[in-house]
């Protein structure tokens, strides 16, 4: 009997794979653990076959010389994208009934969405602003930002085939969709009031400067978090806190919980948290 490494069209060594786990993790902060070996080896010797080389020594030469095209079809690759419209759906009666309370009719919305993938989180945040306010043009500025610019494509684009809207209510796609004809039979578009609720951008977490301005009302974080050591996470816990607003909340991913930084966020339950410097200020208000 052979084992994987016998039929695999690249030689990939435990060297290679230690060699690109090191490389992931300094550019992007993603952690990759021992059992991710083939995972790797599957996604990346698809790069091999689409820029023509016969060995992963060619290809991390290749990234090494500091290729930035290659480098961000690295990142692409390595990327996981998993997502819906509406995932994880308590979180978004929680960010109406934040907004409700804290913003409605005293200033504008901003939120910031830090792993928006193919688009549906940011589409669904937009689409509960708009239930909220009653109009397709609220106050709300919505950020969405991914490290992989080709899922960002796809987000702005806003096009879905009909299957990924299944699990939404047929009136709400019939109010925020509009379904394509001929050519784009099978597919439905975002209303463009929603795309022009969000503005687009490639952020790497992991840079020292985000182009983002506070304050802001939410910021979505959820699933991504997974990703990083618990010393990249406080990292970004940190650069996070300022550019929220004092009653701001962060939403993580149900399987992230941040307990290795309970001086910065408090955890409010169903992975919603709040900075710690407003629970102080509501104790010492309140004490």
């Amino acid at each position: 009997m052979t084992n994987g490494a016998d039929t695999r069209e690249f030689d990939f060594t435990q060297q290679d794979f230690e060699k690109i786990r090191k490389m992931i993790y300094e550019h992007a902060g993603i952690s990759l653990g021992p059992h991710k070996f083939d995972m790797v080896y599957s996604r990346l010797a698809r790069r091999l076959r689409a820029i023509n080389l016969h060995t992963f020594g060619q290809y991390l030469a290749r990234l090494e010389k500091g290729d930035e095209q290659e480098w961000q079809a690295f990142v692409n690759s390595l990327t996981t994208n998993l997502t819906a419209f509406f995932r994880e759906q308590h979180h978004f009666p929680i960010l109406a009934e934040h907004i409700r309370t804290n913003a409605l009719g005293k200033h504008p919305v901003t939120l910031w969405c830090s792993a928006a993938s193919t688009g549906e989180e940011p589409y669904s945040m937009a689409m509960t602003m708009v239930d909220l306010y009653g109009s397709f043009t609220p106050p709300v500025k919505i950020l969405a930002s991914d490290l992989d610019t080709n899922v960002l494509a796809k987000a702005e684009a806003g096009v879905y085939p009909l299957e990924r809207l299944q699990k939404l209510p047929p009136d709400m796609v019939k109010r925020f969709f509009l379904k394509g004809t001929g050519a784009q039979e099978g597919y439905a578009r975002v209303r463009p009031e929603l795309r022009d609720m969000i503005t687009f951008r490639q952020i790497n977490l992991l840079d020292s400067t985000w182009p983002v301005r506070g304050p802001l009302d939410a910021i979505f974080c959820r699933n991504v978090m997974i990703y990083f050591d618990k010393p990249t996470q406080r990292g970004i816990l940190e650069k996070f806190l300022p550019l929220l607003r004092p009653e701001g909340l962060l939403f993580a991913g149900h399987s992230e919980s941040f307990g290795h930084a309970t001086d910065l966020f408090r955890p409010l339950g169903q992975t919603v948290y709040e900075p710690v410097r407003r629970a102080a200020r509501d104790w010492r208000d309140n004490g």
